[in-house]
Parts: structure tokens; sequence; C-alpha cells
């Protein structure tokens, strides 16, 4: 990879993340301090890595996110879908996330127990002007398809936000197809897994503020 590619993967974030790692984890961040649902349901969800348009999520599941059937509850799972869709859109630098309009969810089988953790990954599909559209899927422990969903978003107002960092992810997004194209496939895999874990995040990070205009 060459030296230009390193500085706006590797050193476009806080704490040595990319830009999209680290606009990320900020969104969810503002999620966890302003919104009344997540910060309860959701407070034990790890962000693993994110690209542009890409973030991989996981949750091991507690009794509190459960049905009367001891599983994963249906609830749960829709929660997920309709944050893991902001987060999507977050990843292509949108810092207020808009409004859904849309949200679907397929449930395939049980997702699990108590103690048992779940994969997800979020695609934001399509960015437009004015719609996002975003497709979210889930994998059980033993690596099984259980669930896929779906979230449009209204996002015409959330271009407006200062916080954006949408030219800065794009350009980083040109840094690791052109990387992608010079390197070999082992070192292609490694630069889409950039970490993103909030057990620690950087000060600066905690202190984000908040954004009330946020879905």
């Amino acid at each position: 990879m060459t030296s230009v590619v390193k500085k706006a993967v590797v050193q476009g974030g806080s704490a040595g993340r990319s830009v999209a790692s680290s606009h990320v984890m900020g969104v969810w961040l503002s999620f966890k301090h302003t919104s009344g649902l997540e910060p309860r349901l959701l407070s034990n969800l790890r962000l693993r890595y994110s690209r542009p348009g890409t973030v991989r999520m996981s949750l091991e599941i507690q009794k509190f996110q459960t049905n009367r059937l001891e599983i994963l509850h249906g609830g749960t799972i829709a929660s997920l879908v309709d944050l893991g869709g902001s987060l999507a859109v977050a990843s292509r630098g949108l810092f207020a996330t808009g409004v859904s309009t849309d949200l679907n969810v397929t449930y395939l089988s049980s997702g699990g127990k108590v103690g048992d953790t779940i994969e997800m990954r979020a695609d934001c599909e399509k960015l437009g002007k004015t719609l996002a559209f975003t497709r979210i899927t889930f994998k059980n422990s033993s690596g099984e398809l259980f669930a896929r969903g779906s979230h449009t978003k209204y996002i015409a107002q959330a271009w407006k936000d200062p916080k954006n960092r949408v030219e800065e992810i794009a350009a980083e997004e040109k840094a690791l197809l052109s990387s992608r194209e010079e390197s070999t496939p082992l070192e292609a895999e490694k630069s889409e897994t950039v970490e993103t874990e909030e057990s620690n995040p950087p000060e600066a990070e905690k202190n984000e503020p908040a954004n009330p205009k946020q879905d």
C-alpha cells in the first residue's frame, strides 16, 4: 500500500482509525448519549469495523433482549435494522442520518438464546440527495443467516449538518479502491478490516456533541 493510501486509510481518523471508522464511532456514541432507546436496548452492541458504505457489528444476547420463549426478540432485531441502517448511512459521511420512511424485516429462524453472539452487516446501497437505501443481514453463532432487513431514510436535511465528512470518506473510498488494485489479495483483505471497537473510545469522541435531529 502506498504512503498516500496509508495516510488516507489509517491516519484519517482519531486514534489511528480510518475516517469512516472514526465517523461511524462518533455517530454511535451520539446515539448512546442522546437517544432514549438504543442506550437501553442495544447498550452492548459492538462495532467491529467500518469502511465506506459498510459497517459490521456484533451483539451478545442478553436476557432483556429476548422474548417469552427465551430467544432473541423480533423487536430487538427490528431495532438493529433501524440502527444498522443509520450507521451504514453514517459510513458514507452523514452525521445526522435522517429519518425513517420504510423499514422491513424478514425473520428466517431463531437468532439464538442468552449468551449467544450474533453478527450483523449493514450496507448503504445508495446514498442520494433525498433518500438513502440500506440493507442489513444477521448471522447466528453458527454463521447461519437468520434474518435480513432493509431500511430507507429521508436524508435531505441531513446534508446540512456541519459535522458531515462526506468528501473525506469519498476520498478514503477512492484510496481503498486504488490500494486494492495495487495490493495482493491478502493485503486487500487486511485494508478492509479496520477495527472500530468502542470499548475504549478516544476522549474527543466521548465528548461528541449531541445532535437532536438524528434518528
